[in-house]
């Protein structure tokens, strides 16, 4: 019983998942604080230029999505190091 115990203690301590969520959950903040100040800049770029609304609103989207994918690659590097 005494073994079972210690077993469970050590696989609750594992450093490398406890590690690997942070590491997940700071690629998730990342992103959002980054996306959000791309979109409040857009947004205030607009205001400034609104001829030029259209280029700045694919310009927002196209960085948007790189950091998503960033993001993503980040996450999925913090799931694979649960499994080594």
């Amino acid at each position: 019983m005494l073994a079972i115990l210690a077993q469970a203690a050590e696989q609750a301590l594992n450093l490398s998942g406890v590690g690997a969520c942070i590491g997940a959950a700071i690629a998730a903040i990342g992103a959002g604080i980054g996306i959000g100040k791309i979109g409040g800049s857009a947004m205030e770029a607009i205001a400034r230029q609104p001829e030029a609304a259209g280029d700045i609103r694919s310009s927002m989207i196209v960085i948007a999505a790189l950091i998503e994918g960033v993001a993503l690659f980040a996450v999925i590097v913090c799931i694979l190091a649960l499994f080594v």
